[in-house]
């Protein structure tokens, strides 16, 4: 039922179904339900040149792509797509495709100058600062992910002795309107980082009952007067190594 209100993003409607349901666009399913989402070009092209990922199927319509499998396990990666709309929502045709253990590995800007290029953060949930969410879950300030997931994936990094952070993202649909005072706000909030994609990709997970994580690795810097890149795109190590991570935890989760 929808509730009514004078803001439109504010209206919530529970029911499960649309007119246009991801079930639509399905004709098989995949064969296995693990996947990686990841934000790194570069490391699906070194991974299809190493020989480690094949093309599994490509996805139609008007911005084609392609899902890869790793040859030696059952899991599947793809590039995700910047922001909300069309990350989460190419989320939400995955899991109608079979898919219930995603991991998210992308970077983000750093709230705090702290965070070091390269250091990870394991999402706890994300302020919703975006419009995408609103339409799975009821409105609320944060969305969290799930806490068992969560503390399995910490689990796993503690086991490793792989350091981490953990806290808020904030979730934003405009990157150039990343304002000094509502980057203050965000600080307050507790937000570490600022990115694109997470509230909506959780609020699909805890809607459809998916398993879901997400590493974001510090990249540049907005805590300061002036924007700082600190050549957070060139980190390829770090960005590969991470790809695999995320490759270990689907099966962890």
């Amino acid at each position: 039922m929808l509730t009514r209100h004078d803001v439109p993003i504010l209206e919530f409607d529970d029911c499960p179904t649309a007119k246009l349901n991801p079930q639509n666009f399905v004709d098989r399913p995949f064969d296995t339900d693990r996947m990686v989402i990841t934000f790194f070009p570069e490391v699906l092209e070194k991974l299809r040149a190493q020989g480690m990922i094949v093309p599994e199927r490509e996805i139609g319509g008007e911005n084609p792509f392609v899902v890869y499998r790793f040859v030696d396990e059952d899991v599947l990666i793809v590039l995700g797509f910047v922001g909300c709309p069309a990350c989460a929502g190419n989320l939400d045709l995955f899991l109608a495709m079979g898919v219930r253990k995603v991991m998210f590995c992308g970077g983000g800007g750093v709230l705090d100058r702290g965070i070091g290029v390269g250091q990870l953060l394991l999402v706890d949930g994300a302020i919703r600062d975006e419009g995408f969410s609103y339409h799975y879950v009821a409105p609320s300030r944060v969305i969290n992910t799930d806490r068992a997931v969560t503390e399995r994936i910490a689990a796993y990094l503690d086991e490793r002795q792989i350091p981490y952070l953990r806290g808020l993202t904030w979730t934003t649909d405009a990157i150039f309107r990343e304002t000094a005072d509502r980057i203050a706000r965000r600080k307050e909030e507790g937000a570490k980082i600022v990115e694109m994609e997470q509230a909506g990709c959780i609020a699909v997970a805890q809607v459809r009952g998916m398993k879901y994580g997400a590493l974001i690795y510090g990249g540049d810097d907005l805590s300061g007067e002036e924007w700082d890149n600190r050549g957070w795109r060139s980190r390829e190590g770090v960005r590969y190594d991470l790809a695999g991570l995320c490759r270990e935890l689907t099966g962890r989760l």
